[in-house]
Parts: structure tokens; sequence; C-alpha cells
């Protein structure tokens, strides 16, 4: 009771808390379709087969339902404010998940329109929050500490994950495969989460920085005195107006970031390359799909279907060495690290598969190869989590200035929309016509992200932005994209030593860590 009470006390802890619970919305939509695309009465009332393209596509419509979602929620927060842009996203969240609820409830014709529909205005709403929430909370963190504050919070996003997943589990094996409710419980679960977030958001204070860029002084002077108090508040709006009459000046549209002339353009390519390397990397498929994978292993369909939230379980819990890591030793590091690693174990994962498909005829025993399988899958989970989940959703929020970095964010979650639309579509055509090979796919994509990353991706932990643009001004004054040619390699790795001393809005934290 004592930590409610300070949670709900400390305007600190409750951005944080309301952060980590948007976030963890993306997490409940991947755990709960992954039971819902196997349940006999879903399939019947959707009037499809289980190995039918339509199951795959189904689910992938939702990511392109979050493109759009970013780019209205990036509109609509920066002319209006974080605050309204996120509670429009709830809403539109809520109402999407409904429309999945009722699908073929009492009615068989337009049962898979309505689904459809459902699935892409639930992602209008999911993908604006997730353009939304990243910079909302890079807003109020540290350059000491973005990456921290991110990490743990999409921590949360693999807690919904783990809990759609359960419920999923359990309605499925208390009311059985060919139960509508065992699949229609989980969907209108979800609820509780934007109607919780819904419910709270009117005690959070709009984005200080934002409100200087719109001259509302007073509204960024009394969100600050909420956040840090009295004494702290002026300081801080001070140093917000400084940075607001320095970036004022430098107007930045989308064409300035996805046309090649554009002076953004390089930042937009390392935040493309992020989330099209981290959809190679195979896991959006993993985590929708996790029991079919678990199966190909030689698994029965009730075992794999545990062995799902075994992995998504330790996935959960090795996510605390992402936040432990993300600032100690870089982004890229981990990134770079986690490609390779997630590479090996799909290599691997081809050779026990295709083991596994043969044991019969070879004299094996299924458990000697789908027990060494199982562990490389959970091996490169968490490696999935440590180093490719929250690190490409924090890159862009380092290197666009406060103008673009809504912008900046939109784009992120319009490619990681487009790419997993296409990854979660492919899949289960791929799982039906390649089997293990599939696994292979995988390893040679992971990889190219690595090699991409390494070549092309710089560090940005524990930089100012002001520090983070210069890689791109000196960049292009040597004609080259390389990390290791562009300062001989200084963004390699994360700044040796303290940045420098100086304070300025874009560099000082509003809800730097007590103590620090």
């Amino acid at each position: 009771m004592d930590f409610i009470r300070n949670v709900i006390r400390d305007k600190k802890s409750e951005i944080v808390l309301f952060s980590s619970t948007a976030i963890a919305l993306y997490g409940y939509d991947q755990g709960m379709m992954s039971l819902i695309n196997t349940n006999y009465d879903y399939l019947d009332t959707m009037g499809i087969a289980e190995e039918d393209p339509l199951v795959g596509i189904i689910v992938s419509v939702y990511y392109l339902g979050c493109a759009v979602g970013a780019v209205l929620a990036s509109y609509l927060g920066d002319a209006r404010g974080r605050k309204p842009s996120i509670f429009a996203c709830l809403a539109v969240t809520a109402l999407g998940n409904l429309m999945m609820f009722i699908a073929g409830l009492g009615y068989s014709r337009g049962a898979m329109t309505m689904m459809f529909l459902g699935r892409i205005v639930m992602g209008l709403g999911v993908g604006g929050i997730d353009a939304v929430i990243p910079v909302y909370s890079s807003e109020l963190n540290e350059e000491g500490g973005r990456g921290k504050a991110l990490a743990q919070e999409f921590q949360s996003n693999i807690f919904g994950l783990n809990m759609a997943f359960a419920i999923n589990l359990a309605v499925t094996n208390g009311l059985g495969k060919e139960n509508q409710w065992a699949w229609r419980i989980p969907i209108i679960a979800m609820q509780v989460y934007p109607v919780l977030l819904l419910s709270f958001i009117y005690r959070l204070p709009e984005s200080p920085r934002w409100c200087i860029f719109h001259d509302r002084e007073d509204d960024a002077h009394q969100a600050l005195v909420e956040i840090l108090g009295e004494e702290e508040a002026g300081g801080k709006l001070e140093a917000l107006k400084k940075a607001h009459d320095e970036e004022s000046a430098h107007s930045i549209g989308y064409s300035d970031m996805i046309f090649p002339s554009g002076q953004q353009f390089h930042e937009t390519m390392v935040t493309v390359m992020g989330q099209v390397n981290q959809a190679l990397t195979g896991y959006g498929a993993v985590s929708v799909y996790g029991p079919q994978i678990f199966e190909l292993l030689g698994f029965d369909v009730s075992t794999a279907e545990y062995l799902t939230q075994g992995n998504y379980i330790s996935y959960f819990f090795l996510m605390t060495f992402a936040w432990l890591l993300i600032d100690r030793v870089g982004r890229r590091f981990l990134m770079v690290t986690g490609a390779f690693g997630i590479a090996v174990c799909f290599g691997i994962l081809t050779v026990l598969g295709g083991l596994a498909m043969n044991c019969k005829q070879l004299g094996i025993p299924n458990l000697a190869v789908s027990i060494p399988g199982s562990i490389a899958l959970y091996v490169a989970t968490g490696l999935f989590g440590i180093g490719w989940l929250s690190e490409v959703w924090l890159i862009p929020t380092e290197i666009f200035p406060s103008t673009s970095r809504a912008q900046g964010s939109a784009i992120s979650v319009i490619i990681w929309g487009l790419a997993n639309f296409a990854v979660t579509l492919l899949t289960p055509i791929g799982f039906n016509n390649l089997d293990y090979w599939l696994f292979l796919v995988f390893c040679v994509t992971n990889l190219f992200a690595g090699w991409w990353t390494w070549a092309y991706s710089p560090e940005t932990g524990g930089r100012s932005f002001e520090t983070n643009q210069e890689f791109f001004t000196d960049s292009k004054e040597q004609n080259t994209w390389l990390v290791t040619r562009v300062n001989k390699g200084e963004f390699r790795h994360l700044p040796r030593g303290k940045e420098g001393d100086g304070v300025d809005g874009e560099r000082q934290p509003l809800l730097a860590a007590d103590g620090a």
C-alpha cells in the first residue's frame, strides 16, 4: 500500500507507470492473437481454414492501421499536445477492440469484415500510442537515463504479451478450442488497458517542452511545478525557452526527412533501417506464431502452448538486462551482438528443425532434438528483448530535434507497421511451404541486420541531441555514412568520460532521478 501511495503522490512515478501501461497494449495484441489463430470456433466464425492465408492477413492488417495511426497521432501530438493525442489513441484502441469482440457474435454474415475493420481501427490507436508515448517519455528523461526508462517501459510490453497469452491459455484449456468464449474473452479483457488509462490521463501534465514550443509559457510553468516543484521550475523554464529560441529558426517538415536532398534524410534512414532490421530478426513472427514453432520442433499442441508461455515469461525476466545494460554498454553494441547471436540460434534451429521432422527415419528420440531446439529459441527470444525491442524506438527520439521529433517517431512506427505487416503476413505462408527452412531465412536476415547496424547506426547513448547531430553533420562533410569513418569512429561506442557540463533545454532532464 505504501508503494501505491508513493506512486500516486509522485508525478514522475505516475508518468513512468502510465507510459509503461500504455506500451503494454502493443504486447497484449501479439499474445492475444497467438492462440486465437488456432481456435476452431474462431476459424469457423471467420469462415477460414487454419492454413488459409487469410489467417495471416487478419493478423497483419493491424500493422497497416498502426502505420496510418502513427501519422495521425504525430500530427495531433504536434498540433494539440501529447495528452490529447494519447487520449484520442486510447479511445480509438478501445473502439477497435470492441469491434473485434462483437465480430460474428450472434450473426455470421459479415463477421470477417467486422474483424478486419476492428483490427485496422485498433491498429490506428495502438500505432498512435507507439508513436507518441516514446516522444512523451523521452522529453521527460535525461540523456544518461533515456535508455533505461524506455527499456523499462518496453518490459511492460512483454508483461502485456504474457498477460494475454496466459488468459488465452487458461480459457482455452477451461472451455476448449471449440468454444467461442475461448477467443472472445481474451479480446475483451484488453479493454482494461485503455479504460484504465483513459480514467487516469487527466492526472498527467502536458509536456512542458511542447508547451514552450507553442508559446504556452504559463502551462509549461504549471507542468514543471507539478513535476519538479516550485523551486526548480523557474530555472527549467528558462532552459526550455532558450532551447526553443535556438530551434525555432529551423522549421522541418516531412519533405526534409524522406527525400535524399532533405537536411534530415540521413537521420530518417537510420530510423527506417532500425525498424526494418528489427522486423528482419523475425520476432514479430515468433511472438504471434510461437506455438506453431514449438510444434515444428516436434511437440504436441498442448505442450507447445505451455512452452510458448514459458518462453514469454523468460523473455520478460531477461528483458531486465536490457535496462541494466543499455546506458552502460550502449544501444549499438546490444543491437549488433543481439542480431549475430539470434542468427546463430536460428542456424541451430534450422538443423534441429530438420532433424525433428525426420526423427523416425533417423532413429533419433524426439526429445533429443526438441529440448535443445527449445533452449535455442528461448535464448534467441532473450537476445531480441535485450538487443532489439526498445533500442529502435529510442534512437529516433535521440537524433531528431524537438521540432521534428514527433515526425521522426511517426516514421519509425510507419516502417514498423509496414515491415511487421509483411513479416506476419508471410510467416504462416513460410511455415506451410518452407517448414524448418524458414529458420534459415531468419538466420540470414539477422546477419544482415547485425552488419547494417555495425556499419551505419551510430551510438546515440550518453550524448545530447546537439552531440548526436554532430555525427550527421560531419558525415555529410566527410561524404560517408560509415560509422567507423565519421570522426575516426568516435560514434562506434558510448562517449568516454562525462560529456560536457553545459546545461540547456535539450541536455538537462525534466525527470532526473532523485539523488542522481
